[in-house]
């Protein structure tokens, strides 16, 4: 609490000079306003007064070298009322020569200028900082419609290549003994299946899904070269179904030879093997086998 009567500016100086001889140092803005009984205005308007008249609390007739302010340390403060308690926090960092009112340089005994010292910024002075978030172009329906399109010359050579593939497959199958089997017997009598598409649903889908890892560069090198043997021999023997069942077709065969049969009945089996082995050595990351 300050006094409801503050002393005058001299007597108020001549306090603060008496500190400081007994002192034998220039006393803190806390000390004054604690033992004089005075705001924070009042305490350093007294002490750069008494720095004016040229009072050396050392005691000294030499004067001392004039000491640049160091930089204030800049904080952001409200601009609401705050207690007087906050001017006790700020004294540390105030420098004996300087209001906190007078944005000018202070000048040294010697004539020399000091570093102005920075005033504090307010909540109302600081410019705010916006983050640039740009978002990203909205996906019109002209668009979509041009990316659905480009790939119709695709799905138009892919039916056409499924019609064909499907065909000899199934063909093939119902000459070397694959036909329609009662999957659940006792359970649905009347449910059966051809099993003669086993073929061609095992052949080429395992054909495209090892080509589709072959051409992953995320995946290990072991597991690329497998996938590119893979898509080769799958390729390879679907060829070499559909010409089989073209050419026994048109000699009128009804039945296969049976190194075709045989060959041609473990194709699902060999399907299984390759598909599991390329599953495994896609999802593994390590390159060392041991």
């Amino acid at each position: 609490m300050t006094s409801a009567y503050p002393p005058k500016l001299d007597q108020l100086t001549d306090r603060v000079r008496t500190m400081a001889t007994d002192l034998g140092a220039w006393p803190s803005l806390r000390q004054i306003k604690q033992q004089c009984n005075v705001g924070h205005p009042k305490a350093v308007e007294a002490l750069a007064a008494l720095r004016a008249s040229g009072f050396n609390p050392a005691g000294t007739d030499s004067e001392p070298a004039p000491v640049p302010a160091a930089p204030r340390r800049l904080k952001v403060v409200s601009t609401t009322d705050t207690p007087d308690t906050d001017d006790d926090q700020a004294d540390t960092d105030l420098s004996p020569a300087m209001s906190t009112s007078d944005p000018t340089p202070a000048v040294s005994e010697a004539g020399n200028e000091v570093t102005p010292v920075a005033e504090p910024l307010t909540l109302t002075e600081a410019t705010p900082v916006t983050a640039d978030v740009t978002s990203p172009a909205p996906v019109t329906v002209e668009t979509q419609k041009s990316s659905r399109w480009r790939n119709a010359p695709l799905y138009l050579i892919a039916l056409g290549a499924f019609v064909a593939i499907w065909g000899g497959w199934v063909g093939l199958g119902e000459l070397t003994g694959f036909g329609p089997v009662a999957p659940l017997p006792g359970i649905a009598d009347n449910w059966t299946i051809n099993t003669a598409i086993t073929l061609p649903l095992g052949m080429e889908a395992y054909a495209a899904f090892a080509m589709r890892v072959w051409l992953d560069r995320g995946k290990t090198a072991l597991a690329r070269r497998f996938a590119m043997w893979s898509t080769f021999a799958a390729l390879l023997l679907g060829m070499s179904g559909q010409v089989a069942y073209h050419l026994m077709k048109a000699a009128g065969m009804t039945a296969a030879p049976w190194q075709i049969t045989t060959f041609v009945s473990c194709l699902p089996v060999l399907v299984l093997g390759g598909a599991a082995a390329l599953v495994h050595l896609s999802h593994n990351t390590s390159e060392v086998q041991r």
